[in-house]
């Protein structure tokens, strides 16, 4: 009796460990509504040295672009707002963009960082991709520092995962 007790407790602590060591596993980006698999963050830019902010261009305002909880994949409905970013900057070539990523109150601090800074990197790819010189675009997280909405429920929280942009000169 004594040694089924210990090897039931065992067989209990392993469980337990094994259920609460278990890593997240990555989900397959999702693919645009053409089919086709957009660049992201896991995609390879090299990001300029820090660039002085210099002038804030404020009369100028392109849309957030927003992801779904614990996402950094570009969808294809927010396409067309990085588009209009990109046909922008085609025309300004003296302007430069920081592409600041922001999280909802969920999660820890460290991992909201790396999911906003994941998500800025996927916009920064796109817009790469869309044939913006690297060089003029950069990154920042704010994780769940700075909300649109301080509220503590999913309308707020959708709007709090997003992409904004700033543009200088």
């Amino acid at each position: 009796m004594p040694r089924t007790i210990a090897y039931l407790s065992f067989v209990l602590m392993m469980s337990l460990v094994v259920l609460t060591s278990g890593c997240k596993t990555k989900k397959p980006r999702p693919a645009a509504t053409d089919g086709e698999v957009l660049p992201g963050a896991d995609t390879e830019y090299a990001m300029p040295e820090r660039f002085e902010d210099g002038e804030r261009i404020t009369d100028v305002a392109f849309e957030n672009v927003l992801f779904g909880y614990n996402q950094y994949d570009i969808t294809g409905a927010e396409v067309a707002k990085i588009e209009a970013v990109a046909s922008y900057l085609q025309q300004s070539t003296d302007v430069r963009l920081i592409a600041e990523g922001n999280c909802d109150e969920r999660g820890s601090r460290e991992y909201n960082v790396s999911l906003g800074e994941n998500r800025a990197q996927a916009v920064r790819a796109y817009l790469i991709s869309l044939g913006i010189d690297g060089a003029r675009v950069q990154t920042k997280s704010n994780g769940e520092e700075m909300p649109l909405d301080a509220g503590h429920g999913e309308a707020a929280w959708a709007i709090n995962r997003r992409v904004e942009f700033a543009l200088y000169r």
